[in-house]
């Protein structure tokens, strides 16, 4: 079991990392050049800016038990595809029970996003980082 966290869009690296510090996990972070990423603990891999460029290299590192920390839905599907367990930052969990569903809404969106504006995500929480950790420690002792 490794962690393997899509960078680009994860603010809790520091938090994951001490998790995978504490269970003695091998902990891989991929990023674009664009970001200016380093780690005392984890392998950082960083990957030329491009199309799904970043997603492309963490899927082709994944391993079945791994866990990928994610908020795209495609690759969660790809990761979940492998065998692999998947997070976004919020610490929902990723099962083929959701994704279906989470895939339809996007879908949805993306066809009212034209013609409406819509709202951004909400701001990011203490308590979001906290069941990101507890979603984390639970696959990890699954």
């Amino acid at each position: 079991m490794r962690i393997l966290i899509d960078a680009d869009a994860c603010p809790s690296i520091a938090e994951i990392e001490k998790v995978a510090m504490q269970h003695r996990i091998e902990c891989i972070i991929f990023c674009d050049y664009n970001h200016h990423l380093s780690s005392d603990y984890s392998q950082v891999n960083i990957i030329d800016a491009g199309y799904q460029s970043v997603d492309i290299a963490l899927i082709n590192q994944v391993k079945e038990d791994d866990i990928v920390i994610t908020q795209d839905y495609g690759l969660a599907i790809l990761a979940l595809s492998k065998k692999a367990y998947a997070v976004n930052p919020n610490g929902m969990i990723y099962h083929q029970d959701n994704i279906d569903n989470l895939m339809a809404i996007r879908h949805a969106k993306a066809k009212i996003r034209p013609h409406t504006h819509l709202k951004g995500p909400r701001k990011r929480t203490k308590q979001d980082e906290i069941n990101l950790i507890k979603s984390i420690i639970y696959l990890i002792h699954k």
